[in-house]
């Protein structure tokens, strides 16, 4: 549904995207993450045709971007980080002029425009002037005018910015209910909304693709390993050894301890499932099992991990040319 190619992006001796490449398959919600500077609104403003790309390709719903603007553009909704909106018109007249503007024809334009409010929660604010809505509702009502065409794709810059928890909470549902008649690219620096709201993850950092897979998937290839966290009520015993033993453990480490309760990680081999083994082990030897989970790196370590990983490398490689 959405295909970058090779983008590159110049101004004048700085380039903000370099040889940038991705896809979003029809009905997907991608999460598009990465630092400030990292050139991810650049990225969103040539998907839309808002500007050009110095190198490289863009492609929504099958039409070139650049070469077929029209088709492409009748097929995106796009809300910047900042809402377009008139602040001397009301909600009601904006959402009117809007549709007019991206050719909703004139019989639909009233149940489109109520559809929308309502999907929104914005009904109740159609006669006030965009002037004097709060940011909350000037979010919203930019994710209206994203909406009233009913396109096919969606570009959705910070759509949470400015909201308060309860409109967050709608609008990350909203987003979710989207997903299938819509696809969707998102654009936010809130981790807990790509991990609640996207089936799958871009990450950029200095206008390069660093990862890109689902957060699970990062996760298990960031690790390199499987882990486990296992508790047990084990006076006295010498678990840390016993669990070590077991076939296909590598790394057993204790990371609390309280009276006879005692928490350990334990790391095993790639795509080796030890939690039969380990409950076995515990339960043979008499102890209590109290607790067996999988552990998993957050979003937010995913994304530390990649991005100063990439930093790292960037100065060691200016160092070894400056040596």
């Amino acid at each position: 549904m959405i295909e970058v190619q090779h983008l590159t992006k110049r101004y004048g001796p700085f380039t903000a995207v370099t040889d940038l490449s991705f896809r979003v398959e029809r009905g997907e919600i991608l999460g598009f993450l990465g630092p400030n500077g990292a050139g991810k609104t650049t990225t969103m403003r040539i998907i839309t045709g808002y500007m050009p790309a110095t190198e490289g390709k863009a492609i929504v719903a099958g039409y070139d971007v650049f070469e077929q603007p029209i088709e492409a553009k009748q097929r995106t909704g796009y809300l910047p980080e900042t809402p377009p909106l008139y602040p001397d018109m009301s909600v009601k007249d904006y959402l009117t002029f809007v549709s007019k503007i991206k050719g909703v024809p004139s019989s639909e334009r009233t149940s489109r425009i109520n559809t929308v409010m309502e999907r929104t929660r914005i009904a109740d604010m159609a006669n006030r002037l965009c002037s004097r809505l709060s940011k909350g509702y000037k979010q919203r009502v930019g994710l209206a005018q994203a909406l009233i065409h009913n396109p096919e794709v969606l570009i959705l810059d910070e759509p949470t910015a400015g909201l308060d928890p309860k409109q967050i909470i709608e609008t990350r549902q909203l987003i979710r209910e989207l997903a299938g008649d819509h696809t969707i690219v998102l654009s936010t620096h809130i981790l807990p909304e790509v991990s609640q709201t996207c089936q799958r993850v871009v990450i950029i950092n200095k206008g390069r693709v660093v990862a890109e897979d689902t957060p699970d998937n990062l996760t298990a290839r960031l690790r390199g390993s499987e882990t486990m966290y296992v508790q047990i009520d084990a006076t006295g015993a010498d678990a840390h050894t016993a669990l070590t033993r077991i076939p296909g453990v590598t790394r057993v480490v204790e990371s609390d301890r309280r009276n006879s309760t005692i928490g350990f990680e334990v790391e095993s081999e790639q795509g080796r499932d030890i939690r039969r083994d380990l409950a076995n082990t515990i339960v043979s030897s008499g102890w209590g099992l109290l607790e067996l989970r999988p552990m998993r790196m957050s979003l937010e370590e995913i994304f530390l991990s990649l991005t100063t990983e990439e930093a790292e490398q960037a100065a060691t490689a200016e160092e070894a040319v400056h040596a």
